[in-house]
């Protein structure tokens, strides 16, 4: 039976034959898609979800103008960075005009996880270091090095004896001020122990909206934690997997609304529209020591496929104003919330920045507590009706938004059969005509 067409219990039949125990599904009724076009998914029977979850198709869901550059490159040539290719030294300018000067050079990757294992091997090189520092909740890729510098993965894989964590930065329970000063007394606290504990600090290492965190994307709170790690002679590393390329909506970078340059920065696959490219960019002087006592090399990391990918996936963003409708698109989503809020006690906290929004779900009894169940039936129930979002945080208790950069204010769902964007002026893609040219 083709799998397009095979009833969901056959597939989840051969998936955990196939697969085995370790993978996981999204939402108590899994979802089957088959095709997607701008911030729409097909499944195997022809309905349509809009999805508000989903960050690595950047620039939506099979762009034409990706999937063009793509397929042009591939029938030309595709090798590695062993030989000389203009496309791939194109991307490299393109995409370093895009950071502050002081950033001066990329290494390309497959994934945010092998960005953030390369990052983690520099800042060790320019240090002499070898202790970091993560927030509590932190997911930072699924490598060996990394993985132990990620405490989202459960209690299963366990952090390294080197590194230790820190409270995410949250302004719920809390003011921004206190906030900020907690987050830097527990940097400074995470550098004592581990100098107690004969352990060189290396690197500071956050996603710079925490969002596996419970997104915590105010500005102002990361600054006293920045200096400390840099006082001790560590590097401040940004994971722009999560905030990164346009999605804060005021800037291209989710650090850059911290107003911090960071000695390397890491990213991930939106860089792709869901092809697999990801990279690392850092500070001339951070890779200088590094590249004299290694060499790098990534067969498919900066690829000329891949690199034309990278290309027309910033020309996209540009020529369709990606970042100000971010901005635009997110600020009325984000004040439909606030206006929810105001009816609904299990709405506890509303914390957006742009196209990534965290929606804390809390017991409706006035105690603030965190109510996993509720987000657990709110999100299940969205899917029921059409509409994909995730969960995030320590207590499962934060509905995460996160849509595909062409999200518009204009949608129409239908619970029943396909669905399609209520006007032309829809910018799930630019190409009207792109939905009915699908097969």
């Amino acid at each position: 039976m083709n799998a397009s067409s095979a009833p969901e219990g056959d597939l989840l039949g051969r998936r955990r034959k196939l697969l085995g125990p370790a993978y996981r599904l999204l939402y108590e009724e899994p979802v089957h898609p088959v095709r997607g076009a701008g911030v729409w998914l097909y499944d195997a029977d022809g309905r349509a979800f809009l999805d508000a979850y989903n960050n690595v198709p950047s620039v939506g869901h099979c762009h034409p103008r990706v999937v063009a550059a793509l397929a042009e490159q591939a029938a030309r040539l595709n090798t590695h960075t062993r030989y000389l290719h203009e496309t791939v030294l194109d991307y490299a300018e393109a995409l370093l005009a895009t950071f502050p000067d002081e950033i001066g050079h990329v290494m390309l990757t497959c994934t945010g996880s092998e960005a953030n294992d390369l990052a983690v091997r520099a800042a060790r090189v320019f240090t002499g270091g070898t202790g970091f520092v993560v927030t509590r909740f932190a997911y930072h890729g699924v490598t060996a090095a990394v993985a132990e510098m990620s405490p989202s993965l459960g209690a299963g894989v366990g952090l390294g004896a080197h590194v230790r964590t820190v409270a995410a930065p949250a302004t719920f329970r809390q003011t921004p001020a206190d906030a900020a000063a907690r987050f830097e007394a527990e940097v400074r606290a995470a550098i004592a122990d581990m100098r107690t504990h004969g352990i060189r600090p290396a690197a500071l290492l956050f996603d710079t909206v925490f969002a596996s965190d419970g997104v915590f994307p105010a500005t102002g709170i990361v600054d006293g934690g920045v200096a400390a790690m840099r006082e001790a002679g560590g590097l401040y590393i940004a994971d722009e997997v999560q905030a990164g390329l346009a999605r804060t909506g005021s800037h291209m970078w989710g650090f850059e609304r911290h107003g911090i340059v960071p000695d390397i920065i890491t990213l991930g696959k939106p860089m792709g529209d869901g092809h697999p490219i990801a990279g690392m960019a850092a500070k001339p002087a951070v890779l200088a020591e590094f590249g004299e006592k290694t060499r790098y090399f990534n067969t498919f990391g900066g690829n000329p496929v891949s690199a034309a990918v990278g290309l027309a996936v910033l020309d996209v963003v540009r020529d369709e104003g990606l970042m100000a409708n971010a901005a635009r698109v997110g600020a009325y989503l984000a004040d439909g919330l606030h206006a929810l809020r105001q009816r609904h006690a299990s709405l506890g906290d509303i914390r957006a920045a742009g196209l990534y929004i965290g929606l804390e779900i809390v017991e409706d009894d006035g105690s603030l507590r965190p109510s996993a169940a509720r987000t657990a039936r709110l999100v299940n129930d969205l899917r029921r009706r059409g509409v994909l979002v995730g969960i995030s945080g320590m207590h499962a208790n934060v509905v995460k938004v996160r849509p595909p950069l062409p999200f518009s204010r204009r949608m129409r769902i239908s619970s029943s059969s396909v669905s399609t964007p209520a006007s032309a002026d829809d910018r799930s893609h630019r190409d009207a005509d792109f939905h009915r040219r699908l097969p």
